[in-house]
């Protein structure tokens, strides 16, 4: 009974058991639901905006279209923080033909807002059904305009672009970029990663203002002597900074072209040359630094012509004394005495000076447009004839470095455009001997203020210049023909020389009409009497520093 009883009782928790069970589950299943109910509806409202979302974005992207890393490059200024080239926002269009609805409407709307534009050719790229862009760098007006169609077929690409404020001013130094952002050219190339990777302006060492002077004077000379191109560099002898870097003829940096003409190279680092008499001051410098001679040692019977392997070599003029000292060899520029010089230097520490100082071998630069000297094949002759700068070449800038070396105490310096690269002085790397600069210094100044000399045209009051001239002849296709290269390497103030300027006129003429006014207050001479540095480059260095000199004063006192 009792067990039957309890079976009742166990039944009946049993049913009401399976009863909880079942309305437990039901609750459980039902909150399932909706839980699940929930987050269907919770994704489908995040859902909900970001399609919102990204519709407002779509329609941004249509009228402010996003700039990419990819287009970045960062500005270029000199060394007074003016710009020489600026990163600036720009609009590019373009059109698929496959997704115009009426080509006749878009031409008509685009001819409105871009009447000059040639549509003919528009016409057929839009009959090929190819993508193409329809107009770069549009202003934001037209941009304005375009857009306002509302034609899907129409695409914009926002971009950054290079502004070069100073267009010609310094084209050989910036240098080009491509259509796809990759510098090809000059800065652009050298520095393009560096210009890719940061924000930081990138300062060179030039100057604008004395940039521009000393171009307007070349263009005013290359003019005035009818020359098929001019070249300048101004530097500092102490650090190597380069202040002012000229090559003509130049070209606009903001109508971007390929520049495939010889006559657009940059002359003062990828032109080879000869230069002429510019060289015997290596000749004395380098006698000096081996202490084989000294400013009067006297040099009796030189001839007036010599012979060397079926090659004559004389003097410019008749009237070159036959007994001069080294000084005054330089000074009157006597090719005779700078070979009996070089003979008593020899040929090995001849030539070991010359690469020493850097005008000879190829340069390391901060450009890669950089020439480098035509090998020669050393011997007697040949070491007779560059004692007085004949048969051998190099690039202005190198010349520009030798020139430094030897006028600035001996020490060794690197020609450099950027400004974080150079120090207040040189590097205290003495390449050559105590006294040997103050002894070229001297004379260098007697080459611009003795009457003998051939510099007397840069005589400029107030800068103390010294400097040498040289008259070289261009050979072409293995003989030497009357076209010249007249060039003037000027040093100041020569007691304690800061600058080196040199100028060079490649293929100058002589101009009967130029009006010549002597530094002494002399008489106007009119006509060029000779086709000579003397008569050509010097007069042009005169005026250049005549300009610079006063800001250069101003500007760089404490240098």
């Amino acid at each position: 009974m009792n067990d039957e009883n309890e079976n009742i009782v166990l039944e009946k928790y049993e049913n009401e058991f399976l009863y909880k069970k079942s309305k437990t589950n039901l609750n459980i299943e039902f909150n399932r639901i909706a839980f699940i109910f929930f987050i269907f509806l919770a994704i489908s409202i995040i859902y909900s905006i970001q399609l919102l979302h990204l519709g407002s974005l779509k329609v941004e992207n249509k009228t402010k279209p996003l700039i990419t890393k990819k287009n970045f490059r960062a500005d270029i200024v000199d060394r007074n923080g003016n710009y020489l080239v600026k990163s600036v926002s720009s609009i590019d269009i373009g059109i698929s033909p496959i997704e115009v609805i009426d080509k006749k409407k878009l031409l008509i709307n685009l001819k409105w807002i871009f009447p000059n534009k040639d549509f003919k050719e528009v016409k057929k790229k839009l009959d090929k059904n190819k993508f193409f862009k329809f107009e770069k760098n549009i202003s934001s007006v037209n941009y304005e305009k375009i857009m306002s169609l509302g034609d899907k077929a129409i695409r914009s690409e926002e971009k950054l672009t290079r502004l070069y404020p100073q267009q010609n001013l310094f084209s050989h130094i910036i240098g080009q970029i491509d259509d796809d952002n990759n510098g090809i050219s000059g800065i652009e190339k050298s520095f393009d990663k560096e210009l890719k990777m940061t924000k930081d302006l990138l300062r060179l060492t030039v100057d604008t203002d004395i940039q521009f002077l000393i171009r307007e004077e070349l263009l005013r000379f290359k003019e005035i002597f009818r020359a098929k191109g001019s070249a300048a560099i101004l530097m500092n002898v102490n650090n190597g900074a380069i202040i002012s870097m000229v090559s003509l003829p130049d070209f606009n940096l903001n109508e971007r072209k390929t520049i495939t003409d010889v006559d657009y190279i940059n002359r003062v680092t990828k032109g080879v040359y000869e230069f002429g008499s510019v060289f015997k001051t290596f000749t004395l410098a380098a006698g000096f630094d081996e202490n084989l001679i000294e400013p009067n040692t006297e040099y009796l019977n030189l001839k007036k012509q010599i012979e060397c392997n079926g090659f004559s070599i004389r003097e410019y003029s008749e009237k070159t004394p036959t007994n001069l000292t080294v000084e005054e060899i330089l000074i009157r520029s006597g090719n005779i005495g700078s070979v009996r010089i070089g003979q008593k230097i020899g040929e090995e520490k001849f030539k070991s000076f010359l690469k020493k100082i850097g005008v000879q071998g190829k340069i390391n630069f901060d450009i890669q447009e950089v020439g480098e000297p035509t090998p020669i094949k050393w011997g007697k002759c040949k070491l007779a004839t560059v004692s007085y700068g004949h048969g051998i070449t190099t690039t202005l800038l190198q010349i520009a470095k030798g020139y430094s070396i030897v006028t600035n105490g001996g020490y060794d310096i690197n020609p450099t455009l950027i400004q974080k690269k150079i120090t207040q002085k040189h590097s205290q790397k003495r390449i050559l001997n105590i006294g040997v600069s103050n002894k070229v210094n001297k004379i260098l100044r007697k080459i611009v203020t003795n009457k003998e000399g051939t510099a007397e045209l840069a005589n400029v009051k107030g800068y103390e210049v010294g400097g040498k001239t040289g008259t070289a002849q261009i050979s072409k296709n293995g003989r030497y023909t009357r076209d010249k290269i007249n060039t003037f390497a000027a040093v100041f103030p020569s007691k304690k020389p800061k600058y080196t300027l040199i100028v060079m006129l490649d293929e100058p003429k002589t101009n009967s009409d130029y009006i010549y006014h002597y530094r002494d207050n002399a008489q106007p001479t009119k006509g060029t009497p000779f086709n000579t540095a003397g008569w050509t480059s010097v007069e042009v260095a005169g005026k250049i520093i005549e300009k610079i000199g006063p800001i250069l004063a101003t500007k760089y006192i404490e240098n």
